[in-house]
Protein backbone atom coordinates (compact mmCIF):
# COMPACT_ATOMS: atom_id res chain seq x y z
CA UNK A 1 0.00 0.00 0.00
CA UNK A 2 1.43 3.07 -0.78
CA UNK A 3 1.79 6.04 1.70
CA UNK A 4 -1.33 8.83 0.21
CA UNK A 5 -3.44 5.23 0.37
CA UNK A 6 -2.02 4.12 3.72
CA UNK A 7 -2.79 8.06 5.64
CA UNK A 8 -6.18 8.28 3.77
CA UNK A 9 -7.51 5.04 5.49
CA UNK A 10 -5.99 5.70 8.74
CA UNK A 11 -7.31 8.88 8.69
CA UNK A 12 -11.21 7.44 7.66
CA UNK A 13 -10.76 4.63 10.48
CA UNK A 14 -10.14 7.60 13.22
CA UNK A 15 -13.13 9.68 11.68
CA UNK A 16 -15.20 6.41 12.09
CA UNK A 17 -14.09 4.73 15.27
CA UNK A 18 -14.99 8.45 16.98
CA UNK A 19 -17.94 8.59 15.49
CA UNK A 20 -19.42 5.99 17.44
CA UNK A 21 -21.58 7.14 20.14
CA UNK A 22 -19.31 5.09 23.00
CA UNK A 23 -15.69 6.13 22.03
CA UNK A 24 -16.60 9.74 21.02
CA UNK A 25 -17.55 10.27 25.07
CA UNK A 26 -14.88 8.12 26.22
CA UNK A 27 -12.57 10.60 23.76
CA UNK A 28 -14.60 13.47 25.73
CA UNK A 29 -13.82 12.68 29.08
CA UNK A 30 -10.07 11.69 28.18
CA UNK A 31 -9.78 14.85 27.27
CA UNK A 32 -11.21 16.51 30.43
CA UNK A 33 -8.81 14.30 32.65
CA UNK A 34 -5.71 15.08 31.17
CA UNK A 35 -4.72 18.98 31.92
CA UNK A 36 -2.31 20.69 28.96
CA UNK A 37 1.31 20.67 29.06
CA UNK A 38 3.10 23.96 29.46
CA UNK A 39 6.02 24.47 27.51
CA UNK A 40 9.20 24.65 29.47
CA UNK A 41 13.12 25.83 29.17
CA UNK A 42 15.53 24.63 31.73
CA UNK A 43 19.08 26.58 31.73
CA UNK A 44 22.11 24.07 32.97
CA UNK A 45 22.03 25.57 35.95
CA UNK A 46 18.42 25.42 36.74
CA UNK A 47 16.74 22.49 38.15
CA UNK A 48 16.10 20.97 42.41
CA UNK A 49 19.08 19.78 43.56
CA UNK A 50 18.80 16.62 45.54
CA UNK A 51 22.14 14.51 47.19
CA UNK A 52 20.87 10.91 47.14
CA UNK A 53 22.98 9.04 49.08
CA UNK A 54 25.98 10.45 47.00
CA UNK A 55 24.25 11.01 43.92
CA UNK A 56 24.23 14.38 42.93
CA UNK A 57 20.55 15.15 41.20
CA UNK A 58 18.88 17.54 39.53
CA UNK A 59 15.49 17.49 38.73
CA UNK A 60 15.07 19.35 35.19
CA UNK A 61 11.29 17.63 34.40
CA UNK A 62 9.65 16.21 36.58
CA UNK A 63 6.03 14.16 36.66
CA UNK A 64 4.44 17.58 37.19
CA UNK A 65 5.87 19.01 34.72
CA UNK A 66 5.25 15.97 32.05
CA UNK A 67 1.94 14.66 33.33
CA UNK A 68 3.88 12.06 34.69
CA UNK A 69 4.46 10.95 31.46
CA UNK A 70 8.86 10.41 32.47
CA UNK A 71 10.73 12.85 34.66
CA UNK A 72 13.90 14.10 33.21
CA UNK A 73 17.46 14.04 35.79
CA UNK A 74 20.85 14.96 35.52
CA UNK A 75 23.77 13.43 37.51
CA UNK A 76 27.06 14.77 37.66
CA UNK A 77 29.10 12.49 40.06
CA UNK A 78 33.00 11.74 40.87
CA UNK A 79 34.60 8.56 40.10
CA UNK A 80 33.66 5.68 42.85
CA UNK A 81 29.91 6.66 42.74
CA UNK A 82 27.89 4.08 42.23
CA UNK A 83 24.22 2.24 43.04
CA UNK A 84 24.33 -1.41 44.37
CA UNK A 85 22.15 -3.78 41.73
CA UNK A 86 18.50 -3.08 42.00
CA UNK A 87 15.11 -4.33 40.27
CA UNK A 88 12.20 -1.37 39.39
CA UNK A 89 8.94 -3.08 38.85
CA UNK A 90 7.08 0.33 37.96
CA UNK A 91 9.73 2.39 35.76
CA UNK A 92 12.07 1.82 33.17
CA UNK A 93 15.03 4.07 32.80
CA UNK A 94 17.57 5.45 30.25
CA UNK A 95 20.70 6.61 31.07
CA UNK A 96 22.93 8.61 28.77
CA UNK A 97 26.22 9.85 29.39
CA UNK A 98 26.75 13.68 28.32
CA UNK A 99 30.53 12.96 29.56
CA UNK A 100 32.85 10.76 31.78
CA UNK A 101 32.67 7.38 32.18
CA UNK A 102 29.65 5.24 33.59
CA UNK A 103 30.13 1.46 34.18
CA UNK A 104 26.89 0.42 33.62
CA UNK A 105 25.09 -3.59 33.99
CA UNK A 106 21.88 -4.14 32.97
CA UNK A 107 20.81 -7.67 33.12
CA UNK A 108 23.75 -10.16 32.32
CA UNK A 109 25.47 -7.26 29.97
CA UNK A 110 27.84 -4.54 32.05
CA UNK A 111 29.95 -1.96 29.52
CA UNK A 112 31.34 1.52 30.15
CA UNK A 113 28.95 4.01 28.59
CA UNK A 114 31.33 7.28 27.07
CA UNK A 115 30.13 10.54 26.26
CA UNK A 116 26.96 10.07 23.43
CA UNK A 117 26.48 6.38 24.60
CA UNK A 118 23.55 5.41 26.24
CA UNK A 119 21.86 2.27 28.00
CA UNK A 120 18.44 1.26 28.71
CA UNK A 121 17.18 -0.54 31.58
CA UNK A 122 13.55 -1.90 31.36
CA UNK A 123 11.55 -2.49 34.86
CA UNK A 124 11.99 -6.39 36.39
CA UNK A 125 16.01 -6.24 34.52
CA UNK A 126 18.68 -5.83 37.50
CA UNK A 127 20.67 -3.02 37.14
CA UNK A 128 23.65 -1.22 38.74
CA UNK A 129 26.02 1.99 37.49
CA UNK A 130 29.11 3.05 38.74
CA UNK A 131 31.25 6.13 37.70
CA UNK A 132 34.92 4.42 36.94
CA UNK A 133 37.80 6.72 35.38
CA UNK A 134 39.43 9.90 36.36
CA UNK A 135 36.52 12.77 36.12
CA UNK A 136 33.15 13.25 36.66
CA UNK A 137 30.75 11.90 35.25
CA UNK A 138 27.56 13.71 33.95
CA UNK A 139 24.66 11.77 33.15
CA UNK A 140 20.82 12.45 31.84
CA UNK A 141 18.41 10.15 33.70
CA UNK A 142 14.95 9.52 31.96
CA UNK A 143 12.04 7.73 34.30
CA UNK A 144 9.33 6.24 32.66
CA UNK A 145 6.56 6.74 34.01
CA UNK A 146 7.51 9.69 36.77
CA UNK A 147 7.21 9.16 40.04
CA UNK A 148 10.63 8.38 41.24
CA UNK A 149 12.02 11.64 41.82
CA UNK A 150 9.20 11.35 45.31
CA UNK A 151 11.37 8.43 45.98
CA UNK A 152 14.67 10.60 45.13
CA UNK A 153 13.42 13.13 47.58
CA UNK A 154 12.64 11.23 50.24
CA UNK A 155 16.15 9.58 50.09
CA UNK A 156 17.72 12.99 50.10
CA UNK A 157 16.26 13.93 53.68
CA UNK A 158 18.26 11.38 54.88
CA UNK A 159 20.66 12.26 57.62
CA UNK A 160 24.15 12.67 56.28
CA UNK A 161 26.28 9.95 56.52
CA UNK A 162 26.93 6.31 56.18
CA UNK A 163 23.07 5.40 54.69
CA UNK A 164 20.85 3.17 57.19
CA UNK A 165 20.16 0.71 54.84
CA UNK A 166 17.09 -0.67 56.31
CA UNK A 167 15.62 2.61 56.16
CA UNK A 168 17.27 3.19 52.21
CA UNK A 169 15.23 -0.29 51.87
CA UNK A 170 11.93 0.42 53.02
CA UNK A 171 11.93 4.08 51.42
CA UNK A 172 12.69 1.88 48.37
CA UNK A 173 10.61 -0.80 48.65
CA UNK A 174 7.40 1.33 48.79
CA UNK A 175 8.39 2.46 45.08
CA UNK A 176 8.47 -1.14 43.79
CA UNK A 177 12.37 -1.07 44.28
CA UNK A 178 14.11 -4.17 45.56
CA UNK A 179 18.25 -4.49 45.88
CA UNK A 180 19.82 -7.45 44.38
CA UNK A 181 21.93 -9.16 46.96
Amino acid sequence: MDRNAFLKRGALSVAALTSLPSLAHFSKELDKEVNPLTPKIVRSNEGKKVNVIGDQQTFKLTGDDTNGLFTLIEEVNPPGTMIPPHVHTNEDEIFKVLNGELEVTVGEQTTILKAGDLAFAPKNVPHTWKVVGDQDCRTILSVFPAGLEHMFEELGKLPPGPPDFAKVSEICGRYGISFIA
